[in-house]
């Protein structure tokens, strides 16, 4: 398509899809080549094309003494006739012979174009030596932004690394961590999914596969590409295609039945109507995929719909357009249309054909996203234009420049102004280029939905601005998204290859695979992990212990013999239940404390031994409680002096009833010595000495409550630390030290004649508080905790107990049961033996 004007602009356009297959025999002259697959879209952004430079002529204001002109050229989605479109653009011909040079100036100044990344990486690299500059509506890779290589190019279209990283996010949000992905077998394709790696990786995304389309799209790679996505757990995958490759991808998993991937459309085929037919709207329904900004183009539809069969001389496309829309031809002869069909299959067209009456791709303006980005490309050239008409050595904004020519336009003079270009568009957008010739990145978040009528409906559900601030780019309406597979439920489809660990659980990434493969394990006692997906779990501090589900850091449970417990409430009941008898037997001999066989057993020490055994007994409930510094205080020094005291009535009674026997004798003094005075020096100097351990142990390091977090590490112990354990076995040991002298006394005495032989129960009684102390000594030391007071508390209570029955037992069996014998000559009747 050719149009002359005062500077001409240079065109490259995906009119078709592809270059036929052309297998030459080289025994011939080859054919040229046939361009096939024709597209409706592609013809309407090169018309776009011309719509705008013909609204730029008619503006009176922008280019006001310059009529612009334009050149256009169909790459057919080919480097190779890409590259052919550009010399044709340098030279100025038509046909390049062998006799053509390349010398003088460019017959254009500035391409728009071409439509693909691999068609702009050829162009660009014929066109940089010639200082032209080169403005893509269509070509995203993220290589073309490296000036070096591709000093001239810019774009109106975002850089696929934007692209990427927008449709990241939007699978971060998502929680989809585990995805596939199929590109084309090109720059764009590879570029794009580098920058797919790259973007993952920050968000600890998984890449399931990675399939590239050759370029010939033959049947048998891309069956082998579908078994892939039907052999893969990912759920999602992003189609990084063109609209062709994409087209014949979707169509072999309908024939393959897969149905149930959630597709992401790249910027390539996100609006593409062609693409939803009967057989692909099973598959398309909800898709989403980032579009570039749409906008809706005053007075373009008029202007499209004004072809007429009239135009095809100059316009060579109408005529495939006419056979694709109508199914008719407008010139009946032999031309090849296709690969092996002629014209002479069409009917001839009647001339009333009016592409106002139908809905096409080519006439449909609704997503007009790649037709805007050509429009801002025209509408670029024409305001560097006018930047350079405009310019005047030394004056406002070119103070320190120097203006290019006017009248003869050179490529290099225009590119500078090109790159510094300006302005608010007449739909209120910025259209600049910064220094890597790209546009300020923006998308509209596309969902693609199924309307009543079965047609598609592209619905903007958010968009992604990357001149916001960070965190801030990324806005969606999620309310109005229409998933795949899911309907009107809103429910977001779920694609990981390991389902996320729940609190408490920690993730373990298998070995040899990708982190998003996991297994959850439970986290330790004491460990806890309180969110989704946790890497590690956290230690609890140091009163605190994990609860059952190990999501939450509770308390340790504070241990201790309680009132409350059953076992503290029997031990207590014990102990009561001791003293009341301890009392009774007070009681008894305090009624019958005339009779012989108190008066015989020295009722004075009688009294204070039951009087200490009371002690000994109600000692044993201040080992019940929560300790404190008071009661762990009492327990100790209480129980010492208590048992002392006992211990000491018995040693003196032992010593009287050993001595009463020695005194017997003739000649004998010794009972002197063992009066009723000398009795109780012996029990206050036992007990005084007990006293000063006690009072040495409460000044220098009392007991003091503590916390033992380490035998048990869901609980804390609360017991009573000893404080001094010199004191502590000085106390013990000095209790032991009587007993075994009230012990080695009563055996000496054990065989005495007596007919009441006290001496023998003494032994009996020594020898159980022998038995259950060193008991103690051992469970004690094997078993701390609230157990630990169990047991010594059970062995207070046993070896009272056992004092008290050895001793007074007998004796209020007699006074109680055996009154005949509580009398002074049975008493001193001696035993005979037989």
């Amino acid at each position: 398509m050719f149009q002359n004007g005062d500077v001409i602009l240079g065109g490259l356009f995906t009119i078709h899809f592809r270059v036929a297959p052309d297998y030459n025999s080289f025994q011939s002259k080859p054919q040229p080549v046939r361009c096939v697959e024709f597209s409706q879209t592609g013809l309407r952004w090169a018309l776009t094309m011309v719509f705008a430079i013909e609204e730029i002529n008619g503006n009176p204001d922008l280019l006001p003494n310059i009529t612009l002109g334009y050149k256009i050229f169909d790459s057919c989605d080919s480097p190779s006739e890409g590259l052919k479109g550009a010399f044709k653009l340098l030279n100025g011909k038509d046909r390049i012979t062998s006799n053509d040079t390349c010398a003088g100036v460019p017959s254009v100044p500035m391409i728009v174009g071409d439509g693909g990344s691999s068609q702009s990486i050829a162009v660009s690299r014929v066109v940089a030596p010639f200082a032209i500059g080169m403005v893509s509506y269509f070509a995203s890779c993220a290589c073309l932004s490296d000036k070096r290589e591709f000093p001239t190019f810019l774009r109106t279209i975002p850089s696929d690394t934007v692209q990427m990283r927008a449709l990241v996010r939007i699978i971060h949000h998502f929680q989809w961590t585990w995805i596939g992905a199929v590109a084309e077998d090109n720059e764009y394709g590879r570029f794009g999914m580098r920058s797919l790696i790259e973007e993952a990786a920050k968000f600890d995304i998984c890449i399931a596969y990675i399939e590239f389309l050759s370029p010939g799209r033959t049947r048998e790679r891309m069956r082998q590409v579908v078994n892939t996505i039907r052999n893969s757990s990912a759920k999602v995958m992003i189609i990084f295609c063109g609209e062709s490759d994409a087209m014949s991808l979707v169509s072999e998993l309908r024939t393959q039945n897969i149905t149930d991937i959630q597709l992401i459309a790249s910027e390539a085929w996100v609006t593409s109507f062609q693409m939803w037919t009967a057989e692909t709207r099973d598959i398309l329904t909800g898709t989403i995929g980032f579009g570039i900004r749409r906008a809706e183009i005053a007075g373009l539809r008029e202007f499209l719909v004004k072809l007429h069969p009239s135009t095809a001389v100059d316009n060579p496309f109408v005529e495939e357009l006419w056979r694709e829309i109508f199914g008719c031809s407008v010139r009946i002869s032999n031309q090849t249309l296709g690969e092996n069909i002629t014209a002479s299959f069409y009917k001839p067209c009647t001339g009333i054909e009016n592409l106002e009456t139908i809905e096409t791709p080519f006439t449909d303006v609704s997503q007009l996203r790649i037709s805007y980005n050509v429009y801002k490309a025209v509408y670029a050239a024409a305001h560097a234009l006018h930047n350079l008409q405009s310019c005047e050595n030394g004056k406002g904004p070119f103070l320190n420049k120097t203006c290019g020519q006017k009248s003869n336009h050179l490529s290099w003079q225009l590119l500078r102004y090109l790159r510094e270009v300006r302005f608010i568009n007449q739909f209120g957008e910025e259209v600049t280029f910064d220094e890597d010739g790209d546009p300020i990145a923006s998308y509209d978040l596309v969902n693609w939905q199924k309307r009543r009528d079965w047609s598609v409906d592209f619905v903007k559900v958010g968009y992604y601005d990357s001149a916001l601030p960070e965190g801030e780019e990324l806005a969606l309406d999620e309310s109005r998204i229409v998933w795949h597979k899911t309907g009107l439920d809103r429910k977001v489809p779920v694609s990981v290859c390991s389902d996320s660990c729940v609190p408490g659980t920690r993730r373990a990434v298998r070995k040899g695979q990708p982190v998003c493969c996991f297994d959850c394990l439970a986290c330790a006692d004491g460990e806890i992990s309180n969110q989704t997906d946790s890497i590690e779990c956290i230690n609890c501090p140091a009163d605190y212990w994990s609860n059952v589900p190990r999501n939450q850091c509770i308390p340790k449970e504070v241990e201790f013999l309680s009132f409350h417990d059953s076992m503290g409430i029997t031990l207590a009941a014990i102990s009561l239940f001791g003293a009341c008898i301890t009392g009774a037997v007070a009681a008894v001999f305090l009624h019958f404390i005339n009779t012989p066989i108190v008066r015989a057993n020295n009722s004075e020490l009688s009294f204070l031994l039951l009087i200490s055994l009371i002690f000994c007994f109600l000692c044993s409930i201040a080992f019940i409680g929560q300790p404190s510094p008071w009661s762990c205080m009492v327990r100790h020094t209480v129980f010492g002096v208590s048992f002392v005291l006992c211990i000491s009535c018995i040693l003196s009674k032992t010593l009287v009833v050993l001595m009463a026997f020695k005194a017997t004798l003739p000649s004998s003094h010794v009972m002197k010595w063992f009066g009723p005075k000398q009795q109780r020096s012996i029990v206050f100097l036992c007990t005084l000495i007990q006293n000063i351990i006690c009072v040495i142990w409460l000044v220098t390091s009392p007991p003091v409550p503590v916390k033992n977090a380490e035998y048990q590490s869901d609980k804390i112990i609360l017991k009573c630390d000893v404080g001094s354990i010199v004191s502590f076995w000085s106390v013990i040991g000095y209790i032991g030290l009587l007993a075994c002298t009230c012990l080695i006394l009563a055996f000496l005495a054990r065989a005495l004649p007596d007919k009441f032989n006290e001496a023998k129960f003494i032994t009996f009684s020594m020898l159980i508080f022998f038995a259950v102390w060193v008991t103690f000594i051992l469970t004690y030391v094997s078993n701390p905790g609230k157990y630990a007071v169990v047991v010594e508390i059970f062995a207070i209570l046993a070896s009272s107990y056992g004092l008290l029955i050895c001793i007074f037992a007998p004796k209020c069996y007699i006074i109680l049961l055996k009154s005949e014998e509580n009398t002074k000559k049975h008493l001193m009747a001696k035993n005979v033996q037989p």
